[in-house]
């Protein structure tokens, strides 16, 4: 029964929403789950520069694994798919093209593609394609998948304002303070079942002004461009609405060290690669190399040349 009167919750936002097509679900791996379950897939081909939550939620549901290497470029090193195999593709910090992801379309058929670092890309026709919220926006959870398989069945919905804590203490205080808070977050999405979005991530994904992020995100890469491309070992393209700018050099373990003396937290992706694969090999260069400089909505251009000066500082040192 609809209760009236009382106290007023959140306001209801009512802009345009990104992905409102597509299904919305509580969060990136259970796409994943939703589709695995949906296609009924028993194999898939996974690139070893990836977050060990798929490989374990893979296992989870029984799906036999085989892994591919990627090239400097970030796209995969010509992998053969196996009968009723899937491929599974990364877009690396948005630096695949949608060129790149419709020849790999075309080539292998039956191919997932990740865009939880290009929020901003289209997807493309008749192919499965996911999106993270919480990495581009202040939410805890959501996911968006576009396909055209389907489970039949209900699915139960799921609920955010538990998890908001570590969300609303960062916006008023420091991120240190929250940050036990925030990982294990993270963390608890690995015992979750596909849900559908919970009705708040859902409401705050409404009131975002889009075409402002991406702009936001889209000038703070340039701007990292313009003063670090002679220092990194990447070529890349620019990206609108980029996640963040990787910055690749040889000393980045050190780089990121010093950065943190200047309260500048740079994270390491995937730190599950170290572990996993030869310390010779691209893969564990990467990790160890990259630093996904943050330019995000919350910093103008004088945040970005401040990072960036602070980069270039260390480096020459």
């Amino acid at each position: 029964m609809k209760e009236y009167g009382g106290y007023i919750e959140l306001d209801t936002y009512r802009l345009p929403m990104l992905h409102n097509q597509a299904k919305a679900l509580n969060c990136g791996r259970n796409c994943l789950a939703y589709l695995i379950k949906a296609r009924n897939i028993k194999k898939l081909l996974l690139p070893f520069f990836m977050c060990d939550s798929v490989f374990d939620l893979c296992r989870k549901y029984g799906v036999a694994l085989r892994f591919y290497h990627i090239n400097e470029a970030f796209l995969p090193e010509s992998p053969e798919l196996e009968d009723d195999e899937w491929l599974y593709v990364m877009n690396y910090y948005g630096q695949l093209t949608m060129d790149d992801l419709r020849g790999l379309k075309k080539e292998y058929d039956q191919v997932i593609i990740d865009h939880a670092q290009a929020y901003f890309e289209e997807p493309i026709a008749h192919t499965d394609t996911l999106y993270t919220c919480r990495k581009f926006f202040g939410v805890a959870d959501g996911a968006f998948l576009y396909t055209d398989a389907d489970l039949h069945t209900e699915l139960p919905l799921d609920e955010s304002f538990d998890r908001m804590r570590f969300l609303l203490g960062r916006y008023e205080r420091t991120a240190s303070e929250f940050y036990s808070e925030y990982a294990m977050n993270n963390h608890m999405f690995a015992d979750e079942p596909i849900k559908r979005m919970s009705k708040l991530t859902e409401n705050l994904l409404h009131g975002i002004d889009y075409e402002y992020v991406k702009q936001r995100r889209t000038q703070n890469f340039k701007t990292y461009h313009e003063m670090l491309r002679r220092i990194n070992q990447l070529e890349l393209r620019e990206v609108e609405g980029a996640f963040a700018y990787p910055l690749m050099v040889s000393n980045g373990s050190a780089l990121r060290k010093a950065l943190q003396q200047k309260k500048i937290y740079i994270p390491t992706l995937w730190p599950n690669v170290l572990r996993e694969t030869e310390s010779d090999s691209l893969e564990y260069r990467m990790v160890a190399q990259i630093l996904p400089l943050p330019c995000d909505q919350r910093y103008d251009i004088h945040d970005i040349e401040y990072i960036a000066d602070a980069v270039s500082e260390i480096y020459k040192g």
